[in-house]
């Protein structure tokens, strides 16, 4: 059977960078041609993706405010739009990461939409492949402690930005809209309907948001299915790549993808080079590991970015302390913190209330000076593989490096796949984008042994 239509399947945008790419791989992997642009692209760049069935835009709406988004996110919508895909996919964080102040779901599903006529729109956050289960309207995640509410997550639970105290997710949605949000739960989907009896009922009752309830792979093709199957009416959809494995199981259900063999490693090189600014505790067992397996760690003067002057002075010293452990033979792994506990959390949160600056502004600036120094890095050095660490990170770094697009050459953990850079850069480059609670202790390890299958501790 036939899914593609006028040549196009899908098209998403990403409200972080590192969920944008884990939409990439999973379509991707999964057969479905798939491009993941960091910008809205030239007619020129799409051109050289002729057979993409599926085109992503790179974001970084989840660390501004509705504000932000009232002024930017109606001329993405529109884009999307005009790619002609039968889904528009607004792709958020598979750990709700959000707030009515900062990286508000609800105000971006209010303009989205209204920009692409959307009468409802489905909400899958649960994303079974990694951890991720929604079940009787509650969101679970996996983490150190076993499978826990979200809302008793060791690390969202104290994320810096948007702690979770609430596991609810259409309650946590409502928060964000003056749209009714509803669910369609487990007992609902696995019924002879499929779901579409608990459809109609919120959709009487007036509900725009409607969530789906999903823990297992039988629960992703009857999501898909209804996703795919309201498409007409419901073309906004919303949710983490739990949205991408629905329907990849829904297709692969009705024999419309083709077989594809596994994907595999790319190979292993001598060195990368890698940047993180994540604070979490996962991201802190990562940097241990790496210190122990062949990099040299390089802190970061997170704090310096209050002050012009101390920003180049921080970067300068990093690029040159970088280039010294580079020429020693290590690879090179620059971080701002290491963990939540580190003391140079509480000095950069510090410095930025002394100088006025706003913490979305000044976390921004970090970002964007790890990107310079990996930018740097990539210029005057022989890397040409690199790691960027942090959601939000990777949206503010990987726009200082020239790349306007990114495509899918192997996996590691789900959600942090090596990719193959596309845009104005002087040699080729193999970039891989890391939210700070993915991938396992030796993920940087993983990154230089070329992805594929699963890497521990120096073994395939």
């Amino acid at each position: 059977m036939s899914i593609r239509e006028n040549g196009r399947l899908l098209s998403w945008y990403g409200d972080d960078f590192t969920g944008s790419a884990a939409v990439l791989e999973v379509l991707a992997f999964a057969g479905v041609e798939a491009v993941l642009f960091l910008d809205v692209p030239t007619q020129a760049q799409l051109a050289a993706f002729p057979n993409a069935q599926a085109i992503g835009l790179a974001g970084v709406a989840r660390s501004f405010s509705p504000k932000w988004m009232d002024e930017n996110l109606p001329p993405i919508f529109e884009a999307l739009a005009r790619l002609g895909a039968p889904l528009v996919h607004y792709k958020i964080c598979s750990t709700l990461d959000s707030s009515p102040e900062i990286g508000s779901i609800g105000r971006a599903a209010e303009i989205g939409q209204r920009h692409l006529d959307s009468a409802w729109s489905p909400v899958l956050v649960a994303a079974p492949p990694i951890g991720r289960y929604q079940a009787f309207g509650h969101l679970f995640a996996s983490s150190s402690q076993g499978t826990v509410r979200l809302d008793r997550h060791p690390v969202m639970s104290r994320h810096p930005v948007t702690p979770m105290g609430e596991s609810d997710v259409a309650l946590h949605l409502s928060k964000q809209t003056s749209e009714k949000a509803g669910c369609i739960d487990l007992l609902g989907l696995r019924g002879p309907d499929k779901g579409l009896g608990a459809l109609k009922a919120l959709r009487n009752e007036g509900a725009r948001l409607i969530t789906c309830d999903t823990i297992d792979q039988s629960d992703l093709v009857a999501a898909g299915q209804l996703i795919w199957n309201h498409r007409a009416e419901a073309p906004l959809v919303i949710g983490s790549q739990g949205i991408e494995y629905a329907l990849i199981a829904y297709w692969n259900a009705i024999s419309a993808l083709p077989v594809r063999a596994a994907p595999q490693s790319v190979g292993d090189v001598s060195q990368i080079a890698a940047v993180s600014g994540s604070v979490s505790a996962t991201t802190a067992e990562q940097i241990a590991w790496a210190g122990n397996n062949g990099f040299g760690l390089i802190a970061f003067d997170a704090a310096a970015v209050a002050d012009p002057a101390g920003r180049a002075r921080a970067v300068n010293d990093a690029v040159e302390d970088s280039k010294a452990v580079l020429s020693s033979g290590k690879s090179v792994l620059v971080h701002s913190a290491r963990g939540p506990d580190d003391p140079a959390v509480e000095t950069f949160r510090k410095a930025v209330s002394a100088s006025g600056l706003d913490l979305a502004e000044a976390n921004a600036e970090v970002g964007k000076a790890l990107g310079q120094v990996l930018s740097r890095l990539l210029q005057e050095t022989s890397i040409q593989r690199a790691v960027i660490s942090g959601g939000d990170t990777s949206g503010h770094a990987t726009r200082q490096l020239g790349v306007d697009a990114l495509t899918a050459l192997a996996p590691t953990v789900p959600g942090a796949a090596l990719c193959a850079a596309h845009g104005t850069l002087a040699r080729p480059l193999q970039l891989a984008l890391k939210g700070g609670q993915m991938g396992t202790p030796d993920y940087f390890g993983w990154i230089r042994a070329g992805g594929g299958a699963a890497y521990r501790n120096g073994q395939r």
